[in-house]
This record gives structure tokens, C-alpha cells and sequence, in this order.
């Protein structure tokens, strides 16, 4: 008898019957509300009317029409519409089919625009599976265990996690900068280096948004030495932090790793970059046989649809804003919630135990304690102590009141009750 192979973990025991907005209908005959959005790629809600419609009507006229091959009228709509919203400057995009393609597309293009090898990568980052992806990624030696060696070229430098170093702001982005540049002198000289590679929010290693000022330091070094800076926004994606690019203008990639993927729900991804530099890739080097396909960039083009008709980057920052003020209530109450961060709608709940060292064990008690509650969550971090909370960006505020409540009741059967913030009255 065949069967899944027995290494992939299910992080719930549910099995979907059908889902629709932020619920998922199991059949096991009970309601969940979708807290983790297929990691973040749901981001319109399950099965939008409007993108359900697109993709039908797609299917009944091309499935599939490779993209070098013949053109489809689907692929050149998306184009025309990112065109509309990518940031100043990233005119020329690239389609692949996953995340960790467009990384390693991202990442070729550096190399060959620039002529250089070396990749700077930050603590913590989530870049893929694939080889050279898995060799880009910091969140965890599961990702790149096991099948060394792995691709050379890469140098590692640190991530501003003030909660980790217990730095304020300021005082961290000041050590990761100068760390980067001791980096410079002692790994990898400025000329010797394609490329910073970096999650505008770290994904896998915790939901915690990289500080602008650091993403400002990142920009001059980048202008300063020639180096290409690739934003990794798989995770983050579109309308997900309550902008719709997790990074404003000011500090705009040289090349953009991913932007369409967490809006499509289909396989679909994308760099994108300047004219300029994309006609630096060497022929040949851009290709593939699903990439661009006609019913996802069909499906994506109502989705941009979607998220501009229906307000879903401000619903992001109102919702989001609601759902941090509450997760921090909830913080005040258990002790064994070390830190509380977010961005929009994607927040972190990191549990520690006495000694200010991660507790792995209450985190994973917790996410299966929320599927009790009829919540679905997952937990995320090198060392897996971090619950992550990703509700779509349709979600309402009644939603983000119930999933609170279900999240607390959830702490709440692990720990026990909770104890009176400091300063209650009696």
C-alpha cells in the first residue's frame, strides 16, 4: 500500500473537506478558523468567488501553454498589473514555480550581473529547500542537514533580533551593521560580494520584521560597494504586513525574490528587477516548463483584483494592529510568553521558560492545544519555541476577537490559569 512518506509531519490532525474565507470545514465535521493560511500563500481567504471564477473560466480555455514556448493572454495581464504595483524601478519580471526557484534565480542573476560570487545571507533566514536555497538558509539546520556539501559562495552575517541579544532597537541594528562590515573584512571583501540576501520579515526563523533602519544600512553598503540587495518576500507577501511591499520606497531591492507567490494560491513565483539588470542573466539561464502558468497568473491577476476593490492592505494594518494589542494582553497573563512581535498580519508568540531559554516543548503543546480550540496555528523558529498566528487578509475583526480568545484558551489549558498583569486591582 502507498503512502505519504513518513518524514512529512502534519502540523494538525485535520483533513480538509472544503474551506471558504478563513474557515476550514473538516470532515471530521467541525469549523476551524485558518490561522495559518497555507503558510501565508491563502492571503484572499479560501476560495474568493472571484479568483475561484478566473480560474475556472481559465481552465476551460488553456491549462497549461508554456510561457517560451507560445504566450498567453493570462501572463501578460499579471505582468501589466505587477507593473502597476512593484516598486519604482523593478520593470522586468521572471516567472518560476516555487519560492526557493525564485531565490535561486534571484541569486544567479546577482552572480552574473555583478561577476562576483559571494552571497551574504542573514541569521534566521528562510530561503528554501533546494540546494542552493537550503545552503542560503539560517533558520535551522533541518533545512540543509544531510546532503552536503552545499553550495559555496555563501557567508553568513547577523540578524537585529533585538529580543534574542536583549538590545533595544537602535542599539541592535547598530551591532548587526558593524558586524556585517567586520564580515567585510574578515569573510568576504565588498568586490568579492554579488549580493545581500534578506527576508523584509523573518518567515521560518521566528515572525520577526527586520527594522527599517537596518534595511537603510543595507542600502547604502549596497550603493556604496556595487552589491546587488535581493528582498526575499515569500513569507511576508503582498498586503501582509499593511504595506503593500513589506519595504517602502526609500529602501527598494535591486532585484525582488518571490512577490506574486503569496497572493496566487497556485504554484506561481517571480523575481523582479530593472530592465538593466535582468538583461545581464546570460541566455539561457531563465527557463522552465511550468513556470508562468495560465491558470495561476489567470487566478493572480483577480486576486490584485481582490486585494485593491476590497481594501485588504489597510484591513492588514487595522487587523494586524488588533490582533499584536491583543496577543500582548494575553502576554501580560502568562509569563511564559517571552516576547510578543508582529507586522500586520503576521505575528509571533515566543515561549521561554524561567531561565530565559526557549521552550520548545510548551510551543508545540500550545499550536496542538489551539487545534482543540478550533484554531489552526503552527509553530516556527530555529528552535521551534515560536507559535505563529497568519490569518488572511480578508479577515474580520470578529475573527481576530474569536481566534484571540481560542489562542488564550489554548494557553490556558497548557499553563494553567493565568496570572494577574501587575498592577491589577484586587
Amino acid at each position: 500500500m502507498t503512502s505519504l512518506s513518513p518524514v512529512l509531519k502534519q502540523a494538525t490532525p485535520v483533513v480538509v473537506d472544503h474551506a471558504l474565507g478563513s474557515w476550514i470545514f473538516g470532515t471530521d465535521g467541525e469549523q476551524y478558523l485558518d490561522f495559518t493560511t497555507g503558510i501565508g500563500v491563502t492571503s484572499t481567504g479560501h476560495c474568493h468567488p472571484k479568483v475561484v471564477a478566473a480560474a475556472r473560466e481559465q481552465v476551460g480555455k488553456i491549462i497549461h501553454a508554456q510561457y517560451t514556448t507560445v504566450m498567453h493572454k493570462p501572463l501578460l495581464e499579471l505582468t501589466e498589473k505587477l507593473g502597476e504595483v512593484l516598486p519604482a524601478g523593478l520593470d522586468s519580471v521572471f516567472y518560476a514555480n516555487s519560492g526557493s526557484e525564485a531565490v535561486e534565480a534571484a541569486i544567479r542573476l546577482a552572480r552574473m550581473a555583478t561577476g562576483r560570487p559571494n552571497i551574504v545571507v542573514f541569521q534566521g533566514g528562510f530561503h528554501g529547500r533546494t540546494v542552493a536555497a537550503a545552503s542560503l538558509t539560517t533558520a535551522g539546520t533541518k533545512f540543509s542537514a544531510g546532503f552536503a556539501p552545499l553550495m559555496a559562495g555563501v557567508h553568513m552575517s547577523v540578524f537585529p533580533h533585538m529580543y534574542r541579544y536583549g538590545m533595544d532597537e537602535a542599539s541592535v541594528v547598530a551591532f548587526a551593521l558593524r558586524e556585517l562590515d567586520y564580515l567585510f573584512k574578515t569573510r568576504t571583501a565588498p568586490e568579492d560580494t554579488a549580493a545581500f540576501l534578506i527576508e523584509p520579515a523573518l518567515g521560518d526563523g521566528g515572525y520577526i520584521p527586520t527594522p527599517p533602519a537596518f534595511m537603510d544600512g543595507l542600502r547604502e553598503r549596497a550603493n556604496r560597494h556595487g552589491i546587488q540587495l535581493i528582498f526575499d518576500e515569500v513569507q511576508a507577501g503582498v498586503g501582509r504586513t499593511g504595506k503593500f511591499w513589506a519595504t517602502s520606497t526609500p529602501r527598494r531591492p535591486q532585484i525582488s525574490s518571490s512577490p506574486p507567490r503569496r497572493r496566487l494560491r497556485l504554484p506561481i513565483s517571480a523575481i523582479a528587477a530593472s530592465t538593466e539588470t535582468m538583461s545581464k542573466a546570460w541566455p539561457g539561464s531563465q527557463g522552465g516548463t511550468y513556470g508562468g502558468n495560465a491558470v495561476s497568473a489567470a487566478a493572480g491577476v483577480a486576486t490584485l483584483e481582490v486585494i485593491e476593490e476590497e481594501g485588504l492592505v489597510e484591513n492588514a494594518r487595522v487587523r494586524g494592529n488588533q490582533m499584536l494589542a491583543g496577543l500582548k494582553e494575553i502576554r501580560a497573563r502568562f509569563p511564559a510568553i517571552g516576547n510578543v512581535r508582529g507586522i500586520g498580519l503576521m505575528a509571533g508568540i515566543e515561549f521561554t521558560a524561567p531561565d530565559g531559554t526557549a521552550d520548545a516543548a510548551t510551543a508545540t503543546a500550545v499550536q496542538q492545544a489551539t487545534v482543540e480550540q478550533r484554531l489552526l496555528t503552527l509553530t516556527c523558529g530555529p528552535e521551534g519555541n515560536v507559535v505563529r498566528l497568519i490569518p488572511a487578509l480578508i479577515v474580520t475583526e470578529a475573527e481576530i476577537a474569536t481566534g484571540l480568545e481560542r489562542f488564550e484558551a489554548a494557553v490556558a489549558a497548557v499553563l494553567g490559569a493565568p496570572v494577574a498583569p501587575a498592577g491589577a486591582g484586587s
